[in-house]
């Protein structure tokens, strides 16, 4: 009689971890448009009901912080009983946000909306980004960059159709039809979802990604002072991401390039579209790709260069966006290099505090996305009030002095803290082995 694997077996086959990194990059695409997708509908929100910008954009931000720092929680369901449930119930969540948003006629219910949609997202998001560093501990960086590219490109090839959609049919429609497509998909896909069975070995060594062989908690990790660095530069860099991502189309309005028509790659359409569309696909491609680069010249040094280009991409921006074609060449250069905070800085985390409780660790870190989006409303307040030069300004700025954080804080302080814990480990096995 043929033996037949036990279910975790099966599960555990070699080509799991990459049908379960698949899974996790679907669904991480069809929450994008909570996020990447927002910036479409405050013109036309702002045109119906003339609550202003910097009211409705307070939905962006309320969006953003409950996303991200609710997701230590729904983590900490994910490494005790698994991806399953807490992807359903975002599934759920992220239909009932949009639905609610294309009935909102308050403030209060936009907001309400923005709670239930954060709630959503981040139970997908947290879920799929910890689940990959748990399936590919030797290749964290690609991993945690491919789930979180599903989230960066997966507005791309939605954005023309809600465009469209909002245009002919208005943008209470395109909350519906796209919010209950998003949330079925994510429900079915949820049932797919598994986590290893036992923890999965690094079967490789690589000298410059050095990795803890000691599992540290949520609350040993925070008791660290390179946690901190990690936390303080990821809010610098996000909080000029999210404020590009809210603001592209106002900025794109007020310098007169939104509607001009251009041909570009073989495409005609207009220079915001098209620039919402080739962001997406430059950011969902830069962040496995510095995740692999990550893997290869290491995470502090990848850092570097990423927040550097970033800056350089403002600077541009600042100066020649008002040529349509710079807009939209400089807007995707600089999201091509921003999206890589999410793959970089799990991938950081996981190495630093390990395999056990990566999902937790990682999801603690990233409420910085959180507490960035806070500063994203006094984009429109200060544009208002010195232009959008300040902004960019601002921007420039925190990426610069996170670059500069990346390679002369955090890589020391990482490499002493990982010396201290491979010796703290020696130490304890010796003497594990003296007393057997």
């Amino acid at each position: 009689m043929e033996h037949q694997p036990s279910p975790s077996a099966r599960q555990d086959a070699p080509s799991a971890k990459w049908w379960q990194l698949a899974f996790g990059v679907l669904c991480m695409a069809m929450i994008a448009n909570l996020q990447y997708g927002w910036t479409l509908f405050v013109d036309p929100i702002d045109a119906k009901f003339h609550w202003g910008r910097a009211a409705i954009q307070l939905a962006f931000t309320i969006f953003v912080a409950t996303e991200t720092w609710l997701v230590p929680i729904e983590t900490w369901f994910v490494d005790r009983y698994g991806p399953r449930i807490v992807v359903c119930f975002g599934g759920v969540m992220i239909a009932l946000s949009w639905v609610l948003n294309a009935h909102a006629d308050s403030l209060f219910l936009l907001y309400a909306a923005a709670v239930i949609g954060g709630i959503g997202a981040g139970s997908v998001y947290g879920t799929c980004v910890g689940n990959a560093l748990k399936w590919f501990p030797d290749r964290r960086g690609l991993a945690a960059g491919a789930t979180a590219a599903g989230f960066g490109a997966g507005a791309a090839v939605t954005v023309i159709p809600i465009a469209k959609m909002i245009a002919s049919s208005g943008y209470e429609q395109a909350f519906l039809v796209f919010g209950l497509g998003q949330g079925i998909i994510v429900i079915l896909l949820s049932f797919l979802l598994r986590k290893p069975s036992v923890a999965v070995p690094i079967k490789r060594k690589n000298l410059r990604l050095p990795q803890t062989k000691v599992d540290r908690t949520p609350r040993q990790a925070v008791r660290t002072p390179v946690f901190w660095v990690m936390y303080g530069m990821f809010v610098m860099v996000a909080s000029g991401g999210l404020m590009a991502a809210a603001q592209i189309a106002p900025i794109a309005h007020d310098f007169k390039v939104a509607d001009v028509p251009i041909s570009l790659f073989g495409l005609q359409m207009a220079a915001l579209t098209f620039a919402i569309s080739l962001d997406r696909i430059f950011d969902g491609f830069g962040r496995p790709f510095f995740g692999w680069v990550s893997d290869n010249i290491g995470r502090e040094n990848t850092m570097f260069i990423a927040f550097t280009v970033a800056a350089t991409a403002c600077i541009v921006m600042l100066a020649y966006g008002r040529n349509p074609y710079v807009f939209i060449l400089a807007t995707a250069t600089y999201f091509g290099v921003f999206g890589e905070i999410y793959s970089l800085f799990p991938a950081t985390c996981g190495d630093t505090f390990g395999s056990k409780f990566a999902a937790s660790n990682a999801g603690l870190l990233y409420t910085a996305k959180g507490t960035a989006a806070f500063l994203v409303p006094f984009a429109s307040l200060i544009s208002a009030a010195y232009g959008w030069s300040a902004v960019f300004g601002l921007i420039i700025g925190l990426n610069i002095v996170a670059a500069a954080l990346a390679v002369f804080v955090l890589k020391p302080l990482r490499r002493r803290y990982l010396a201290a814990e491979a010796e703290r480990y020696e130490a304890m096995q010796a003497e594990s082995v003296r007393l057997a």
